[in-house]
């Protein structure tokens, strides 16, 4: 994350089993995550770092369960329903002053048509394994930037890395503030 100096506190929302939380703490961050899944997080405690099991619709709830403050709120592909406003209005709530919330997920672009929000399935085809298909919420540019706004944040910054091989972007990082 940049910007982050050495010893930030980061809340990885979504962790899974914890892969970006140890990556970010080798860096010299002071990370956190939340999942609501018991198994994923039962991985991440193994791996080693701090970990909690909470759902969203918790956190939404009672967001001092994400306890904070955090310099950093972070959603890494981890936003996949189509009320998440809340989750992450509740992360932004713990954040210190000067604190932002960084969300990535797949561009629109490279998502396919067609190019309007609504539900999608992902199949996991293109990687080796069985994978059970994921239902996901699918949002265009003006749909993210409307859900930080409902969220009680303003686009600070936009970014679309791609693979340098690659004609299009391949994520969407937006960094927001609180408004």
């Amino acid at each position: 994350l940049r910007g982050l100096p050495p010893g930030g506190r980061v809340l990885d929302v979504g962790c899974g089993e914890g892969w970006l939380a140890r990556a970010l703490a080798a860096e010299g961050a002071v990370v956190h995550g939340v999942d609501g899944s018991a198994p994923l997080i039962a991985l991440a405690r193994e791996a080693g770092g701090s970990f909690d099991v909470l759902g969203y619709a918790e956190a939404a709830a009672d967001p001092a369960r994400l306890g904070g403050p955090y310099d950093v709120a972070v959603f890494n592909f981890s936003l996949l329903a189509e009320a998440d406003a809340p989750v992450v209005r509740a992360a932004a709530s713990r954040l210190a002053a000067g604190g932002r919330v960084v969300i990535q997920t797949v561009h629109p672009l490279a998502a396919g048509p067609p190019y309007r929000s609504g539900w999608r399935e992902e199949s996991f085809a293109s990687l080796a394994g069985d994978f059970e298909p994921m239902p996901w919420f699918f949002r265009t540019l003006a749909e993210w930037v409307g859900l930080l706004s409902e969220a009680g944040l303003r686009l600070a910054a936009l970014d679309e890395p791609a693979a340098p091989e690659a004609d299009a972007p391949l994520s969407l990082v937006l960094t927001a503030v609180p408004v």
